[in-house]
């Protein structure tokens, strides 16, 4: 029975997030980013890891790239069925509150799709989206503050994405330096990729399922 577990379930993981004093240009190209931001890539543990994940953060928030190589089908989001096709999950508690089972005003939920914006339905969209069972949810986010590129080349494709302060309610990197953060990307051609546990562990309501970041500054002070 436990062998049918993911190994990621019996482990919480933590990792530094690099300070950027400059956060880059949201523009989907991933050749700017360093490997030193490369998240690490814990889904190698149960499932394939088929994206590279990049993060850093600075007082003004936190920004997120997303680099799929191999990807040779076009690109399908349905923005009223979001969870269906094509995009990205992305959760943040800006407290890491690890031993709490529920969701506080802290806990944030977001999803990106590569496609499905704009008048030519060709622009990325970035929504909010509430915990399941949360105790208590964050105040309402303006997306339109939520910078988000999607940059497609011949058989990839890159997103990149920018989550202001004013997006993250208790954003304070100064005061807490330990955030929580999760994210999956679901992929027509190659599948699913998780960075902790899968649906069934039920990420979408359980922030203690998540990640620890550690705001880290390159000189070895957070």
């Amino acid at each position: 029975m436990l062998d049918a577990l993911p190994t990621r379930a019996f482990f919480h993981f933590e990792f530094p997030i690099l300070h950027m004093p400059r956060l880059p240009m949201v523009d989907g190209n991933i050749s700017k980013w360093h490997q030193k931001y490369m998240l690490p890539s814990l889904a190698e543990l149960d499932e394939e890891c088929f994206a590279d994940v990049y993060a850093a953060w600075n007082a003004d928030g936190l920004v997120l790239a997303f680099d799929v190589p191999e990807r040779h089908a076009r690109l399908q989001s349905d923005t009223t069925h979001w969870w269906k096709q094509d995009g990205l999950r992305i959760c943040v508690d800006t407290r890491d509150a690890r031993d709490l089972r529920r969701g506080t005003r802290f806990c944030h939920f977001f999803y990106v799709l590569p496609t499905g914006g704009g008048p030519d339905q060709s622009a990325p969209v970035v929504a909010s989206h509430r915990l399941s069972r949360a105790r208590e949810n964050p105040p309402a986010v303006d997306t339109s503050k939520i910078k988000v590129a999607v940059q497609r080349q011949r058989g990839r494709y890159a997103i990149e994405l920018f989550l202001p302060a004013a997006c993250l309610h208790g954003w304070d990197p100064a005061e807490h330096e330990r955030i929580g953060i999760y994210y999956k990307i679901k992929d027509l051609q190659h599948g699913v990729q998780h960075l902790t546990v899968t649906d069934d562990f039920g990420w979408n309501a359980d922030p203690s399922t998540w990640a620890s970041a550690l705001l880290l500054r390159q000189s070895g002070h957070a």
